[in-house]
């Protein structure tokens, strides 16, 4: 193990889901090397993911843009003992290797790169066997940093929370319960995750039919208002459209106001699995929830892609997946759903 007294930078420029992935290594660092200062630097559009958490004494943001001249003519180098860094980004490596004594990182695609690291770590060839956190954590080990608490994290601030409570009060019918989220969209270069918008529509008149005073949230950014506003055309006013109004932190907010979410594998389900929040979450057979769904989670109810990973590729549809997979496991997390919290 190493020393105690450590200064350590975490580097990792990624989407909401992989920040979140790192946040089980913060944890870790911290509790197994408690004298140490952590400074995490991620991508300017993600680094609010990381807000709050109490292992994070500074947080920054970086590009592998800025990063090229980031360092250099700094009067103090080498201000850190080791460096983490996620991600095959060449001015990232060349940065961390300016301001760190050790530097931590995957193999990289070029020997230069390579030949910069303290430490070379070689993914295992079964990676697609391999839990995502599992993966982030295999740099910590360098360190001499292991854990077996692969929870993920997320702080939302109490203002954050007084502010969601009322966007609902504001905008949702007086008295709905219980309150759904619904992520109807992956990113647009993962889409194939979708699953299809009818499907969701189904679902909907299903819990309506059971619970007919819910509401359902529909979550995400301004890629999912169109479907949004579909779903609210066709389930009228028990959907409010939250896609493109709420920013990543006012979302976050949202959902832990939430009796259920249930969504596509993207960065928000990521967030509401380290929310907590009680959760369906459906899985790509490209991208199994063995290696994806959020671990240690009492209140999560996987639903797999039928389609085997030997016949699976990137135009197998969603649409297999059926709905009377889904509903089964909607039906049992909001039959034992507990009261949120209003105070």
């Amino acid at each position: 193990m190493v020393s105690t007294n450590l200064n350590i930078l975490v580097i990792n420029v990624a989407r909401i889901g992989d920040t979140l992935l790192t946040t089980p290594v913060l944890r870790a660092i911290k509790e197994t090397l408690p004298g140490c200062r952590i400074t995490c630097l991620a991508h300017p559009k993600r680094v609010d993911v990381l807000q709050g958490l109490p292992w994070i004494d500074e947080l920054g943001v970086v590009t592998p843009r800025r990063a090229v001249w980031r360092g250099r003519f700094a009067h103090r180098q080498r201000d850190y003992d080791y460096a983490l860094v996620y991600g095959h980004d060449a001015p990232l490596i060349h940065y961390a290797a300016r301001v760190a004594q050790r530097v931590v990182a995957f193999t990289q695609p070029e020997a230069a790169l390579n030949r910069l690291l303290w430490k070379c770590i070689a993914i295992p060839p079964i990676r697609e066997k391999l839990a995502a956190v599992e993966e982030h954590l295999l740099l910590a080990a360098a360190l001499g940093v292991r854990t077996a608490d692969h929870r993920l994290a997320y702080v939302p601030l109490a203002s954050e929370l007084d502010a969601a409570r009322a966007w609902l009060t504001q905008h949702a019918r007086p008295g709905a319960a219980p309150l759904i989220g619904f992520q109807v969209s992956s990113f647009p270069t993962k889409a194939y995750r979708d699953w299809p918008l009818e499907y969701f529509v189904e679902l909907g008149k299903l819990i309506l039919n059971v619970w007919p005073e819910a509401e359902i949230v529909v979550l995400g950014g301004d890629e999912s208002r169109g479907k949004a506003l579909s779903l609210r055309r066709q389930l009228g006013d028990h959907v409010l459209v939250a896609a493109g109004k709420l920013d990543l932190r006012r979302s976050a907010a949202v959902m832990t106001q939430l009796a259920l979410y249930v969504g596509v594998d993207t960065g928000p389900t990521h967030l509401a699995g380290a929310l907590g929040v009680p959760m369906v979450a459906l899985y790509h057979c490209r991208h199994r929830s063995r290696r994806f769904a959020p671990a240690m989670h009492p209140k999560l109810r996987v639903v797999e892609h039928p389609r085997p990973d030997n016949r699976c590729d990137e135009t197998v549809p969603m649409a297999e997946i059926g709905v009377t997979q889904v509903w089964p496991a909607v039906r049992e997390l909001l039959e034992h759903a507990e009261p949120v919290a209003k105070a």
